[in-house]
């Protein structure tokens, strides 16, 4: 098998779906530790890599690819032997998983990362959290959530029975704001609470987890 490689930290929510895809898959990879602080994300040999100069950028053999739900999608199809199933070739259920992929993207993922960096990521630099764009983003995630828990009565994943991409790429940010007030936001709605359970539970996440502890 032609070698894996991940730049990035494990701090990185963006780098974080793609390392745990490849738990997931149970792939080997090596990981290449980027160093944000020293600005090796913007160097030469970082960006011939990717070239907005943010983390992560991967390599399979020749491959190199940018973004990380692109980076997932790559994993899930090219390993679909190996590992968990995190897409289906059935088109009709691909096409439900991929509606949650998108609303993941595009609805859920810009309001939890702004929530995330005042309440996590700002604490953690030194810096002070802005309480009102909290209450305002707060209210943009309640309002998200509520849609969740509406679906979670449907099924058990978002993009169906069976865990998927959908679910995978919400972790690194339901983790960040677990640990902080806005897990409240999860845990009264309880079928996205047990949701969230669920996915944190999961084997691939733990090593996850234990990585980043490192």
């Amino acid at each position: 098998m032609a070698g894996i490689k991940v730049h990035g930290t494990p701090f990185s929510t963006a780098a974080a779906r793609v390392l745990v895809a490849l738990y997931e898959k149970e792939v080997e990879f090596e990981f290449v530790l980027i160093d944000m602080r020293a600005g090796e994300h913007k160097k030469e040999s970082f960006l011939a890599l990717n070239p907005f100069g943010q983390v992560p950028a991967f390599e399979d053999g020749d491959l190199q690819l940018f973004e990380s739900r692109a980076i997932t999608q790559y994993i899930s199809h090219e390993y679909a032997s190996k590992g968990t199933p995190l897409v289906t070739t059935d088109s009709k259920k691909m096409a439900i998983q991929s509606v949650w992929q998108e609303v993941e993207a595009q609805k859920y993922d810009p309001v939890a990362s702004k929530l995330t960096y005042e309440l996590a990521i700002k604490p953690f630099l030194g810096m002070v959290t802005d309480f009102a764009v909290v209450e305002e983003f707060e209210a943009k995630l309640g309002t998200v959530l509520d849609i969740y828990e509406k679906r979670l009565g449907q099924s058990k994943y978002l993009g169906g029975d069976c865990f998927s991409l959908a679910d995978l790429h919400h972790l690194p940010t339901v983790d960040y704001l677990m640990a902080t007030q806005a897990k409240k936001l999860f845990e009264c709605r309880p079928k996205v609470s047990a949701w969230v359970a669920d996915i944190t539970a999961r084997p691939a996440w733990t090593k996850f987890l234990a990585m980043k502890a490192h």
